[in-house]
């Protein structure tokens, strides 16, 4: 593929579907503890601490690998950069399926998150090397639907295939999947004919450097970076317990089946995100804008699983998917703010931020809940109110730091009225 205009089913096939792939795995891994907590809890005698830490644990490598990522996504690209990942993911799997204790599960599930630390990013650097900037939201929104359809096969089908095999077997299936993609990726998408990063590695990193103190980065971080721990952390293993615990749902199946509308929904949101950004622009409304109503929305729905479970409980969790799909349109309106060679290191720089706060909150969330004593059933329903009021009270701050701020963005384009 050597002309300047690959057509759109080249685009689909060779870019954007092996890419696709690789984040569709992501979101089975991210979300798979969810469904398997309670054979964890059988096997391995795990607390809600003990599994808020192994589900965070794919979060360790995952943000503290994203400055070098990042470097080498702009340095070598994202072809050859996410098929070594995918490679190690697989290893990853395949040991979690051998570990029997929590310590060996941790470093397995560690193994994992390192091994899809560019699952969002590399795509978001291919986007922006294959797609004109006035696609990246839209595409951006296309790729995280692949993710939701990921996060949905990580609940009633998963908890089908363990009527089947061992949840250590479906494990080692997985490290088959990834490396299979891991090779379509490394023989199928083809490299972009433009020029490396210029510069010395330390030059490299001096641009991750410039992200990570530039003010308008630091206006959306902090609301994006809480808005995000809600929502992965619920998404990929909060929901499962609190359907237990405080919904009243007993049956596993039904849970799964909830789970099930629920990420199929947020599904429905990451390929609506990105048209919906485009229909607000249409009448007048700015991405800035836009995402920032959305993200008061999802705000509210926290307070509402905090202090109104009993009220219409499936709704919430519905509505909970639905809106916290949007604010990932905040990554390509800060890939904007920032000169298009950065790209790698703004996308990176992003997900540093907000998969270190992940690891600890997930963590944290388990915590909170190991306060109150266990009940017959599973823990206390203080716990989780405690625990999703105090995100509600983190998102408010964080909308109030950004609606305060005057930060304007790196390449001097005037930020939209919030």
């Amino acid at each position: 593929m050597t002309g300047n205009a690959p057509t759109f089913a080249t685009l689909l096939l060779r870019v954007f579907v092996p890419f696709a792939l690789a984040y569709f795995l992501s979101y089975i891994f991210r979300g798979v503890n969810a469904v398997i907590f309670p054979y964890l809890e059988r096997d391995v005698g795990i607390s809600a601490g003990d599994l808020g830490l192994l589900t965070s644990a794919f979060f360790l490598f995952f943000a503290g690998c994203q400055p070098i990522l990042g470097v080498m996504l702009d340095r070598y690209g994202p072809r050859r950069v996410q098929a070594v990942l995918l490679a190690m993911a697989a290893i990853g799997s395949a040991l979690f399926g051998l570990s029997l204790s929590l310590g060996e599960l941790i470093v397995a599930r560690v193994l994992i998150g390192l091994g899809f630390a560019g699952g969002l990013m590399a795509a978001i650097k291919a986007i922006t090397l294959w797609y004109p900037p006035e696609r990246w939201g839209l595409i951006t929104g296309f790729h995280m639907m692949a993710g939701g359809l990921g996060a949905m096969a990580a609940t009633l089908p998963i908890q089908w295939s363990l009527s089947v095999i061992s949840w250590q077997g479906l494990f080692f299936w997985l490290a088959g999947v990834c490396l299979v993609v891991s090779a379509i990726l490394f023989t199928v998408v083809p490299e972009r004919g433009t020029p490396p990063a210029s510069g010395t590695l330390r030059d490299q990193f001096r641009i991750t450097g410039i992200v990570l103190t530039n003010g308008f980065f630091w206006r959306i971080q902090p609301l994006l970076t809480f808005q995000q721990m809600a929502f992965i952390a619920a998404i990929t293993l909060w929901i499962g317990p609190w359907l237990r615990d405080v919904g009243g749902f007993a049956s596993t199946e039904t849970r799964a089946d909830i789970q099930l509308y629920t990420t199929a929904v947020m599904t429905a949101g990451f390929a609506l995100s990105g048209v919906l950004a485009g229909a607000f622009r249409r009448v007048g409304i700015s991405d800035f804008a836009s995402a920032n109503f959305i993200s008061t929305l999802f705000a509210l729905v926290c307070a509402w699983l905090a202090f109104l479970p009993w009220f219409y409980p499936v709704a919430a969790w519905l509505l909970f998917g639905f809106l916290g799909a949007y604010p990932i349109q905040y990554m390509p309106l800060l890939a904007r703010s920032f000169p298009p060679q950065y790209a790698g290191r703004v996308s990176t720089s992003c997900n540093l931020v907000v998969f270190t706060v992940i690891f600890g909150g997930q963590w944290a969330i388990g915590k909170v809940v190991d306060l109150w004593p266990r009940t017959a059933t599973g823990y206390a329903p203080d716990g989780y109110a405690w625990s999703f009021g105090l995100l509600f009270i983190l998102q408010v701050a964080g909308l109030l730091w950004l609606l305060l701020s005057r930060a304007r963005p790196l390449l001097q384009e005037r930020p939209p009225a919030g």
